[in-house]
Parts: C-alpha cells; structure tokens; sequence
C-alpha cells in the first residue's frame, strides 16, 4: 500500500455505524485517499450532506433483496424493530455479490468493515487487506463475547473493575440478547479473520 490509498468502506445498515464511518472516511480523504463507500440507496441520501469531500469519498449504493420477514422498503436498522434485526442481517449477507463486483471492478487497497463476517475470506480472495473498525468501544466488545457475565461484574482477565455495564445498562442488553449467538458469531469471525483491528477513540 503506498502513501495514498483507495479503502472501501462497508459498514453495519444503522445510521450508528454508517455516520461515524462516514466522518473517518472525510478524515481519509482530507489527507488526499480515496474512499468507496458502500451503503443502502436510501442511506445515501441521508448521509450525502455530511460528505465534505465528494471529490474523494464516492458513495455506492447497494440494492437491499426482498426477503420475507423484512418490511418491504426496509433497508437500515431504523426501519425495523430489534426484532427484525436478523433479518437485515441476512439482507447484507446477500449483498455479497454486488460488493465483491465492486472489489473486481474499483480494486481498493483495504476494505473497512464491521459486521459481514465474510468480507476477510473476500478480501483475501482479491488480495485486498480488510480491516475491522468497531465504532463502539473496546469495553462493550469485550463484555459482548463472554456469554454468561453479570452485570457490574467483569469478564475473566478483563483489566478494569470500573469501566463496566451498569444496571441502567439491562435493557441494551436484553435487546441484544434476541440475536445474541448469531451476533456473538458473526463478531467473533470478524475479529478471528481480519488482517487488523481498530476501535473508535473516545473522549470521556
């Protein structure tokens, strides 16, 4: 990869992942890269204003399939209930041929990603690196892939007593709880299969 990169960007369908991917990307390309933004039609046009480069940052627009159980029109997760977010899980999973078409014909150095468990196995089949950017932070990941934890209560070898869920904390967790091993799943490949790791900076 030299001084100035192409990255394609695809992250979760939820305006919580796709808005701080969008300010990285204007990050990128105020340096001068070049980023290939991969996101639902509808998304587009939520998200252009905040494209402060759009000589550098490319947004590209996916088809989201029909599939029963999703609502028709639905494309992010603020179009459904919780209870339906596996279904648009499913509706990224099988956007997987329009975003390796995407990789053959634009062939970007890195692809960032955070959920489509299948993005590393793709990229490595293009030789593209793909890099993992989790938009919440290390500790929420960190309780997420130990099943059974309490609340208030660290995971074994994790290295704060204080930086924990709290009680106020239950019902972001129960909701999670609906699709948990499906999540656990596709998060723990993620991070297995990725050829780097990084995490959103916070500022408390």
């Amino acid at each position: 990869m030299g001084q100035k990169f192409h990255a394609f960007m695809f992250p979760w369908f939820a305006f919580g992942h796709m808005t701080p991917y969008l300010h990285l990307a204007n990050k990128l390309a105020e340096r001068g890269h070049m980023v290939t933004f991969l996101l639902p039609k509808k998304a587009q046009k939520q998200l252009e204003n905040h494209n402060l480069f759009p000589h550098n940052i490319v947004f590209h627009p996916l088809t989201i399939p029909l599939l029963d159980g999703l609502p028709p029109g639905a494309e992010t997760a603020s179009d459904i209930p919780m209870s339906l977010v596996q279904f648009l899980s499913t509706a990224m999973d099988m956007t997987r041929d329009l975003v390796e078409a995407a990789v053959r014909a634009l062939r970007p150095d890195l692809i960032l990603f955070d959920l489509a468990q299948w993005v590393p196995e793709m990229a490595k089949e293009h030789r593209v690196k793909s890099m993992m950017y989790n938009v919440v932070s290390a500790t929420c990941i960190a309780h997420d892939i130990v099943p059974g934890g309490e609340i208030g209560v660290p995971p074994p070898g994790y290295p704060s007593s204080k930086v924990v869920y709290r009680e106020y904390d239950a019902h972001a967790l129960l909701t999670l709880s609906i699709t948990y091993k499906r999540f656990c799943y596709r998060l723990n490949t993620c991070l297995t299969n990725c050829d780097f790791i990084t995490n959103r900076r916070y500022i408390l």
